[in-house]
């Protein structure tokens, strides 16, 4: 079963395809959609993991913090059948 997401990024719709074996996650996949770099959010994605001892809400709620300051919105997985 193939995977799109769907996402807002500086208020435009777009869609991508997904893939797990080229992504680490759907936000590392609409990054490099973008362009983006993700040195930073990857080195203090790592610093949260450590303190928040990888509380997945605190992780889910940092990452989707970090990506709304960099202009991406309503981010989701569209199952294609």
């Amino acid at each position: 079963m193939a995977f799109r997401i769907s996402y807002h990024y500086h208020k435009q719709q777009k869609e991508i395809g997904f893939a797990n074996d080229k992504h680490h996650s759907v936000y590392d996949a609409i990054a490099t959609a973008e362009g983006v770099d993700l040195t930073e959010f990857h080195r203090m994605e790592s610093q949260v993991a450590n303190v928040s001892r990888n509380d997945r809400k605190t992780m889910k709620d940092f990452r989707e913090e970090y990506f709304r300051k960099l202009g991406f919105s309503q981010v989701t997985i569209v199952r294609e059948d």
